[in-house]
């Protein structure tokens, strides 16, 4: 059986060619005296019985360090005109705790407290349930306490190194 081609093990391609599925984009974050939020695209269903969402982290990230001492966790899926949003938690210069949440609007989760980010397209409460090792990343998986959706609007997307928008053309076909 032959081994792993050469290109998997260049980072540059193989990013690149990560990069070309299209994902949503979230603020993961946590609460508590020192609450933090980081953007991340991957973010997944994972069952629906027990309701189950996971994340993945990368090792060296503070968000790592964070859930590791969290028991709890939300997810707020950005809307289209979240990008600002998403590049503020994305951002490594933002400031620690929670003076890194005075520039976006935010609301408490009802059940958890944990900042949820305004205007967002839905959003998940989650109690830590398992984590995974994911090479240079952790799987954390969460077990849904609540969640709500809003009716109406499109998703942030991030696609090849960039946020997009969702095509104003959706299809009819149903799923």
């Amino acid at each position: 059986m032959p081994g792993p081609s050469a290109e998997v093990y260049d980072s540059g391609l193989l990013r690149r060619a990560f990069g070309t599925f299209a994902t949503g984009v979230t603020v993961v974050t946590c609460g508590g005296p020192n609450p933090h939020g980081m953007t991340a695209n991957s973010f997944s269903s994972v069952s629906l019985d027990p309701p189950l969402v996971l994340v993945c982290v990368g090792r060296d990230a503070t968000m790592n360090r964070m859930l590791r001492r969290s028991e709890y966790f939300g997810v707020s899926v950005l809307s289209a005109g979240q990008e600002p949003v998403a590049r503020h938690f994305a951002g490594r210069r933002r400031a620690l705790g929670a003076a890194q949440f005075d520039p976006v609007d935010w609301m408490p989760g009802e059940l958890t407290r944990v900042p949820l980010i305004d205007g967002a397209l839905a959003w998940f409460e989650c109690r830590r349930w398992r984590d995974y090792d994911g090479g240079d990343h952790t799987i954390y998986t969460g077990r849904l306490l609540s969640m709500r959706r809003q009716e109406a609007g499109d998703a942030l997307l991030f696609y090849d190194g960039r946020f997009r928008r969702v095509s104003p053309e959706p299809t009819e076909v149903p799923l």
